[in-house]
């Protein structure tokens, strides 16, 4: 149990880490991937504006296509003022690799400018200009090319940048990321995985306390109950036996009973349960687990029914899989409805792989919530498994704790579900 605790907490530790991990290094590719398209729009922005070409830079925020000619009374044409926030500089037009392609309102290509680059030849920009105008896109990515188109007084323009080298840094950048951010969280699983005992310690240590609590009371109470019991005995004999020494032996036999089970319990919860493992045939021992009840069953009105597939042999300890049997079956005979039905039955599952155990037994009022408390020692549903005054069944809430304690050391699964008016109880033992 203190494994499983530690396996979960690890797990779980792991698992907050990794959606941390995924989150952070996903947001700052995501940033970083938008923050770079971006400046990409902003330069191809900029080209389009100024009908092609890129602007010189001023340092003031005003740049100009050529020098001012004093001599002449017409002010020279003026381009736009760029954004100071698009990373322009001095070094950007010649740093940004280019091209252009021009069309009429017609949608024919009336010119392509590829001074801007090396890798493009004139009918391959003309090719690129014509695929844009096909899709109808106005913006996206072609090739190699990150394009947006723009509207002149003449038609449209075309711009084409060359983002190898952006595309290049981006994914350089997730592959860093990523190798930081799995070695990280190899790193920090390792420490969780070191520091774990630790952080479960209180834990362990409540739970040895409480181990060591049922064993010392189990030990300490079984003289009491003895003594009790053999002076009942004496009373017995010295006087004819009556209803008030019926009922103290009656209560002495429910005590020996709790403590057996309590002590059985904390036994199979110890970290290497003593279970002597070997092949058997789990059939023959689920019939003579299951059919002592039949009797049972029928003086409470009940019937039981047993269905168990002939020859299947299971890897495991045979004494635990009879008691289980016992258990469960116990379970149902005293928790099913008056003139009620109970199942055992034991086949092997769909995939082949698992030897499925199943006892059901009708059931009107269903426990309600959640069933996997069916379980925790010491519980019961107010509605169906507390004892009535009518009809008193018994037990002591830990029945269903050993059974899942004994099918949790054969390192299975044991489920519990309500459906058509059946409590259905499964061991799918591996």
């Amino acid at each position: 149990m203190i494994k499983r605790l530690q396996r979960k907490f690890v797990v779980i530790a792991a698992v907050c880490l990794l959606i941390v991990e995924f989150t952070i290094i996903g947001g700052i590719n995501g940033v970083n991937i938008y923050q770079t398209n971006k400046n990409a729009d902003d330069l191809l922005n900029i080209i389009i504006e100024n009908d092609g070409r890129f602007p010189e830079f001023d340092p003031k925020g005003m740049k100009h296509d050529k020098p001012q000619d004093n001599s002449d009374s017409a002010s020279p044409p003026e381009s736009k003022k760029p954004d100071k926030h698009r990373g322009f500089n001095e070094e950007t037009k010649y740093q940004t690799r280019y091209f252009v392609v021009y069309a009429d309102s017609n949608g024919e290509i009336t010119k392509v400018d590829t001074g801007h680059v090396a890798a493009v030849s004139s009918s391959q920009a003309i090719e690129y200009g014509k695929s844009v105008l096909d899709s109808g896109k106005t913006a996206g990515t072609s090739g190699n090319y990150r394009y947006k188109t723009g509207d002149t007084d003449k038609g449209k323009i075309i711009v084409f940048m060359d983002c190898r080298s952006d595309s290049a840094t981006k994914n350089r950048f997730l592959l860093v990321s990523c190798a930081i951010g799995a070695a990280g969280y190899i790193l920090v699983c390792l420490l969780i995985i070191i520091f774990s005992k630790r952080a479960i310690r209180p834990v362990v240590e409540s739970f040895e306390k409480q181990k060591r609590f049922i064993t010392d009371a189990g030990h300490e109470i079984k003289t009491p109950l003895a003594i009790i019991s053999a002076n009942t005995e004496v009373l017995e004999m010295v006087s004819e036996p009556n209803q008030w020494t019926v009922s103290i032996k009656n209560q002495i036999t429910r005590l020996n009973g709790l403590l057996k089970e309590l002590l059985s319990l904390a036994k199979m919860e110890e970290e290497k349960p003593a279970l002597t493992m070997a092949d058997f045939n789990i059939s023959d021992a689920v019939y003579d687990a299951a059919s002592p009840f039949t009797t049972l069953a029928e003086t409470k009105g009940k019937k039981l029914t047993i269905d168990v597939a002939n020859g299947l042999s299971y890897h495991g300890d045979e004494g635990a899989i009879r008691q289980l049997v016992s258990i469960l079956t116990e379970n149902a005979v005293k928790y099913a409805d008056e003139d009620g039905e109970i199942a055992v039955k034991l086949f092997t599952s769909h995939n082949g792989k698992e030897t499925d155990l199943e006892v059901s037994n009708t059931c009107k009022e269903p426990p309600q919530g959640d069933l996997t408390k069916l379980f925790d020692r010491f519980y019961r549903d107010d509605s169906s498994r507390s004892r009535s005054k009518g009809e008193k069944k018994g037990g002591y809430g830990i029945g269903l704790s050993i059974a899942q304690a004994i099918v949790r050391s054969h390192k299975s699964k044991i489920s519990c579900k309500a459906e058509n008016g059946m409590m259905i109880f499964t061991a799918q033992l591996k």
